[in-house]
């Protein structure tokens, strides 16, 4: 079976060669760990923000990021593309694991996780499982791990400290930016599985694009925005084979518009919700606009829109002209 782990090691070391290019810091760690530091002491960059989410796919995506221009909005957006939807996306970039060590903390992502079966239940679901000796993180912090989290980390992973890469990026960087906006496929594997109960071993493949939050305030803030930017501007596009699924009820049921909570910037449904994530409905994590081609059926279905009202409300925007 691929390993995640092993894939994404390799494009951790193409980083790593290049950190003067992709305005990153790779420091070491007296237990041996390596730390790719990648916006919070450092700029970090375009591409940086580009391999960083080809790591938390666990190298089984293709990432780009292009200016799209039209009458509503003009923002870069991130595309991703894999063959590979359900491994790539639930079994290694799904934020599920908290890091809580002392007063660290930092939500992580990335293929490590399948060493660690964080959570367990949704490799048990997949039926996923990387075997690998190294072990690659991504840490979504504004502030850098030690020896003591990378310790905690490696043991969860069963692996050697000095054979752990944790990759770190605040919400509030170009590089946090791009990454979550590089998490639009992933926001609608997420929903099929664990909202819908969908079969996501099902989506042959799977491509989506997403506008990049520009940094319009700290981490609290860029949480909402980035957000948004999925919930309100994703379009992805799933081809799932299968014969015996109702897919038009699949597709309708998918997008962020099928929510009760949806309609409001997503910082003003965190506050409604007293700020407390279990309050908040889970369907509005997913992508705005879903199209599926049902590959037994050939026949293509289509639900949701984008909806550029809220995205500029989240992102204060103000046309001048």
């Amino acid at each position: 079976m691929l390993s995640i782990n092993k894939r994404a090691c390799k494009i951790v070391k193409e980083m790593i060669a290049k950190k003067e290019e992709l305005n990153i810091d790779v420091k070491k760690l007296e237990n041996g760990t390596t730390v790719l530091d990648c916006g919070v002491n450092v700029k970090g960059s375009w591409e940086a923000g580009k391999r960083f989410t080809r790591v938390c796919l666990g190298g089984l995506a293709k990432v780009g990021i292009s200016l799209q221009v039209n009458k509503e909005l003009n923002l870069p957006y991130v595309k991703v593309k894999t063959s590979h939807p359900a491994i790539a996306t639930l079994a290694s970039q799904k934020a599920g694991w908290a890091i809580k060590v002392g007063k660290y903390f930092a939500m992580g992502s990335g293929p490590a996780r399948a060493l660690a079966k964080k959570p367990k239940k949704t490799f048990e679901e997949i039926g996923y499982e990387d075997n690998a000796d190294v072990a690659v993180l991504c840490l979504e912090s504004s502030k850098l791990p030690n020896e003591e989290v990378a310790d905690y980390i490696a043991k969860e992973c069963n692996v050697e400290p000095e054979n752990l890469y944790l990759l770190v990026a605040p919400t509030a960087s170009l590089v946090g930016s791009i990454q979550i906006s590089g998490r639009v496929v992933e926001n609608g594997t997420y929903k099929m599985l664990e909202v819908l109960g969908f079969d996501v071993n099902k989506v042959e493949f799977a491509a989506g694009l997403a506008p990049i939050a520009p940094i319009v305030g700290d981490d609290f803030t860029m949480m909402g925005a980035t957000n948004d930017m999925v919930m309100y501007g994703g379009i992805v596009y799933y081809y799932i084979k299968s014969d015996d699924d109702d897919l038009l009820s699949l597709c309708k049921a998918l997008p962020s518009c099928s929510s009760k909570d949806y309609g409001k910037p997503f910082l003003e449904i965190f506050k409604a919700a007293d700020y407390d994530f279990y309050k908040i409905d889970k369907g509005i994590f997913a992508p705005a606009k879903v199209i599926i081609n049902d590959i037994s059926k050939g026949k293509v279905y289509e639900a949701g829109e984008v909806n550029y009202e809220i995205i500029k409300k989240s992102l204060n925007w103000e046309s001048v002209i």
